[in-house]
């Protein structure tokens, strides 16, 4: 089988195309059974278990990696919404310090340069 598939690559290759598919999954199919997991081995519908189980791992650790990203964002997103609180009541209380300054008579003092 293994020089017979040589050849007909070998011969493919010669005349300029890729290899004859067809003839090469008749080369297989004539091993019945066995041809057909080698063939499905081939092309990947088939993996071996260890394959499996590091692509089962892999995506677990992917799977963890977002989930704590998700969980750092949204703690930053948290922090940020009190941030802006903090900021927006400091502002109220400096617009109310100015309004109750300017009830007994003060004039706000602007900073050289501005109007």
């Amino acid at each position: 089988m293994v020089p017979e598939l040589i050849r007909a690559l070998a011969v493919a290759q010669e005349a300029g195309g890729g290899p004859d598919i067809g003839k090469l999954l008749g080369q297989f199919a004539q091993y019945g059974v066995v041809g057909l997991i080698v063939v499905l081995l081939i092309i990947g519908v088939i993996v071996p278990k260890y394959v499996m189980s590091n692509l089962l791992t892999e995506k677990d650790a992917w799977r963890d990696a977002f989930e704590k990203e998700r969980e750092a964002h949204q703690l930053t997103r948290q922090q940020l919404a009190a941030a802006q609180a903090s900021a927006d009541v400091a502002n109220e209380q400096g617009q109310a310090m100015v309004r109750l300054l300017e009830e007994f008579g003060h004039r706000p003092q602007t900073a050289p340069g501005r109007a």
